[in-house]
Order: structure tokens, then C-alpha cells, then sequence
């Protein structure tokens, strides 16, 4: 797999893609999110992705959000496949104490968000992005060399040809430059597993 293919879903106003490196300016008011808890919906971010039909493999990308600044500015990996299946990773800015850092999966059109806090002077992140098949590990590293599992998860609508790159995304009145660099896809690094057997 290369990254030739990759294609906008929703274009953003103003980015630049350039060997090594692509920048996203987000526009007030995209997110995305179905449904879950408040009944909110929004599907307008814009997400930059390749396809695949590829069973395993692993895509790793650094992104750099110093310049968010505005409560839910956030920036990462994202599988989308429609409107209502899709995943995400990100670090999303709370205030100038914390930030969530945190994934978000949709399947058939209900979005869940599971999170943890960390510190809002952290403004690099790395994600890695696994698949076996339908299921899916998703694993973020500060410094590009250790990871931490964030989720595993099953996507119903996930089983065959899949999309996945990269989002960024401002759900209020704010605006910021997301930068992503060292994108990488290899052999999947996500192991079998070797435990208890399946019945």
C-alpha cells in the first residue's frame, strides 16, 4: 500500500499536501459525532483517506496541534466509512489545564467516546492504527517509539474494503493548523491473539 490514492472527504478551506508533511486549517463548526447521549449530529469534518482491501496491516502518522487553543479543537486518525460507521483518535483541547485524549466509534449511526485527561502542554501525539480483519486497535505513543493501547473495537460495517487517514476538525467559532507528519503503513504489529481459545 501507498499513499498515492489518498482523497478528500470534505475539503477544508485551506490545507497543504506536500511530501512528508499536509496541513489542515480547520473551519468553525465540523466535527463528528452521532446521535449518543444528546442527540447531536455532525458529519462535516474533513478527512483525507486511502482505500484498502487489505485484511492486516498497521498506519502510523505524528500530528502536531500546538496552535489548538479552543475548547474541542482536535486533530488525528480516522477510519471513515459513511455517516454512521466510522472511527476516530485524537487529543481534543478542553481548557488551558487539561485536554481528553480519547477515541470515538460509530457503528450504525450511535457514537460512543471513551477518554482519558491529560495534560493541555502536551501537543504532539503519534497514533497507530491496526487491523485484523473487522476488528481494529487503535495505540498512541508522546514520543513515536513507546505505545499505549487506547481501544480495540469491532466495526460491523468493517469486514471489507475500508478507508482510514487522517481528520481535523473545530466544532466552535475557532480555527487552528493541524500538521501530520511521518506517515507510515507496515506489516500489522497488532498480534494475534494467544489466549483463551474462541468456543
Amino acid at each position: 500500500m501507498t499513499f498515492d490514492n489518498l482523497e478528500w472527504t470534505r475539503q477544508p478551506s485551506e490545507y497543504s499536501v506536500e511530501p512528508g508533511k499536509i496541513v489542515i486549517k480547520t473551519d468553525p463548526g465540523t466535527d463528528l459525532w452521532q446521535r449518543t447521549y444528546y442527540h447531536f449530529r455532525n458529519d462535516n469534518a474533513p478527512v483525507l483517506q486511502m482505500e484498502t482491501d487489505e485484511k492486516y496491516f498497521s498506519f502510523t502518522v505524528k500530528t502536531d496541534y500546538t496552535e489548538s487553543c479552543h475548547r474541542f479543537d482536535q486533530c488525528g486518525i480516522v477510519m471513515y466509512l459513511d455517516t454512521d460507521n466510522w472511527l476516530k483518535a485524537s487529543v481534543e483541547y478542553e481548557n488551558d489545564t487539561f485536554q481528553h485524549l480519547g477515541s470515538v466509534v460509530t457503528n450504525h449511526g450511535y457514537s460512543d467516546w471513551a477518554t482519558t485527561a491529560i495534560p493541555t502542554d502536551v501537543k504532539v501525539m503519534w497514533y497507530r492504527f491496526s487491523r485484523r480483519e473487522d476488528d481494529y486497535c487503535i495505540e498512541s505513543s508522546e514520543d513515536g517509539v513507546n505505545f499505549s493501547q487506547m481501544r480495540v473495537c469491532h466495526m460491523w460495517e468493517g469486514a471489507g474494503k475500508i478507508r482510514f487517514g487522517i481528520y481535523a476538525c473545530s466544532p466552535e467559532d475557532s480555527s487552528f493548523r493541524a500538521v501530520f507528519k511521518d506517515m507510515k503503513i507496515t506489516d500489522c504489529v497488532w498480534d494475534a491473539h494467544e489466549g483463551q481459545q474462541p468456543d
